[in-house]
């Protein structure tokens, strides 16, 4: 029987990654900003990174590299290294490049950033910053903290997966964001690491799989990042590999981190999983589901824990899917709004309904009426702190 429990150490519980935090005057206060991941042997590494077209220098110095096996990752935050032509990757290249004149065992590093567009990176004091790193540290929580910038709260996992022979392997990730977050990837970074021994095909049919129905699903307001990042390292170190105990381990892992960033989203107070069945396809249930995740309408009433129905049947509607009042049926958690045509929501009904809408955390679930079709998505409410965080973003 294959089992599978939760360890601590984030991105460093895999054997052989090392990672750390460092305060080196990128945030105030003294706050961590400077993060990196170091693997002691080359890593396959494999991705999924934004679908904006205004992509961040960091992601167009990665798809430059082509194919490599690399060891090293640098992740700042503060400046997302965005709308800066090509000075940005020149600016990569010299922090890059001093790096490893200072730490010869680092091989193909890359560079990850988050925070303010359009500024360029500060990379004298990156690199100043940078001389402190001591490949040694395995402080994944520390790393977790670094990479936050609006994030109230650090976001990491591990795993151990035991076999039926009893030998193991390792996933463990970390993950920021809590604004820009939309269904086509998030204002989002994602490190995974692992010594599985997993080849780079099959890793990365994986992980865009697996993006589909974790990161794809969640939303915070809809906006879409020039910077999302999801990055994959695999050492081989365990020399073990168990495709389906693989998978199912790495889409836990990102699951849990795609609802965190939605549970932090910028001021919410409402993790809210939308699923949708009875669509005529799973395409179909995707969008509506999509759709419900993202409508600022819906959001709104969210945030007033005001259980008004019938914005979900407005969304569901102009999703453009096809449905009929007919046919479709309502549910936040287990109480049923609406039936197939039937007006179930009355006074009496209303402070159930409501009683859900005051939870932290619950469902509402569409059924269409149409088909076999389903899909979740992960959304939030969007309230008067969203306004505010967003308004002084840059101060």
């Amino acid at each position: 029987m294959v089992t599978m429990k939760n360890i601590e150490g984030g991105v460093c519980a895999a054997h052989g990654f090392y990672a750390d935090g460092l305060a080196i005057g990128l945030k105030k206060e003294g706050a961590r900003d400077l993060a990196f991941i170091y693997a002691d042997t080359p890593c396959v590494n494999v991705s999924v990174f934004t679908t904006n077209k205004m992509t961040a220098a960091p992601i167009r110095h990665f798809r430059q590299k082509g194919n490599f096996e690399g060891n090293f990752v640098l992740i700042n935050a503060k400046n997302a290294n965005a709308m800066t032509g090509n000075v940005g990757i020149e600016d990569i290249n010299e922090v890059l490049n001093e790096l490893q004149k200072q730490f010869p065992d680092i091989q193909h590093p890359v560079m990850s950033s988050t925070g303010v567009i359009g500024v360029r990176l500060p990379k004298e004091k990156i690199i100043q910053g940078a001389m402190g790193i001591d490949l040694t540290r395995r402080e994944g929580v520390a790393a977790s903290e670094a990479i936050m910038t609006t994030d109230t709260f650090a976001k990491r996992i591990a795993f151990e997966i035991t076999l039926n022979d009893g030998k193991t392997f390792r996933i463990g990730a970390m993950a920021k964001g809590a604004g820009m977050i939309n269904p086509a990837m998030a204002t989002m970074l994602c490190f995974i690491t692992t010594d599985a021994l997993v080849d780079k095909v099959t890793m990365q049919t994986m992980l865009d799989a697996c993006t589909r129905t974790t990161f794809n699903a969640a939303s915070v307001d809809g906006d879409t990042s020039t910077n999302d990042t999801v990055l994959l390292m695999a050492n081989g170190k365990s020399g073990v590999f168990h495709p389906e105990a693989f998978k199912e381990a790495l889409e836990r892992i990102m699951l849990f981190l795609a609802k965190e960033m939605v549970r932090d989203g910028e001021g919410a107070t409402k993790l809210v999983t939308y699923k949708v069945t009875g669509a005529l396809s799973d395409t179909e249930a995707e969008i509506t589901a999509k759709a419900l995740s993202n409508s600022l309408l819906v959001k709104t009433a969210l945030f007033g824990e005001d259980p008004n129905w019938g914005r979900i049947a407005s969304t569901v509607g102009a999703s453009g899917v096809m449905c009929d009042e007919a046919t479709l049926s309502i549910w936040f958690d287990e109480v049923c709004v609406y039936q197939k045509g039937d007006l179930l929501f009355n006074d009496t009904l209303e402070p159930f309904a409501a009683a859900v809408m005051q939870k932290s955390a619950f469902t509402i679930h569409c059924d269409i009426g149409q088909g076999t079709g389903e899909f979740i998505a992960y959304g939030c409410d969007l309230g008067h702190e969203y306004v505010k965080i967003n308004a002084d973003y840059r101060t």
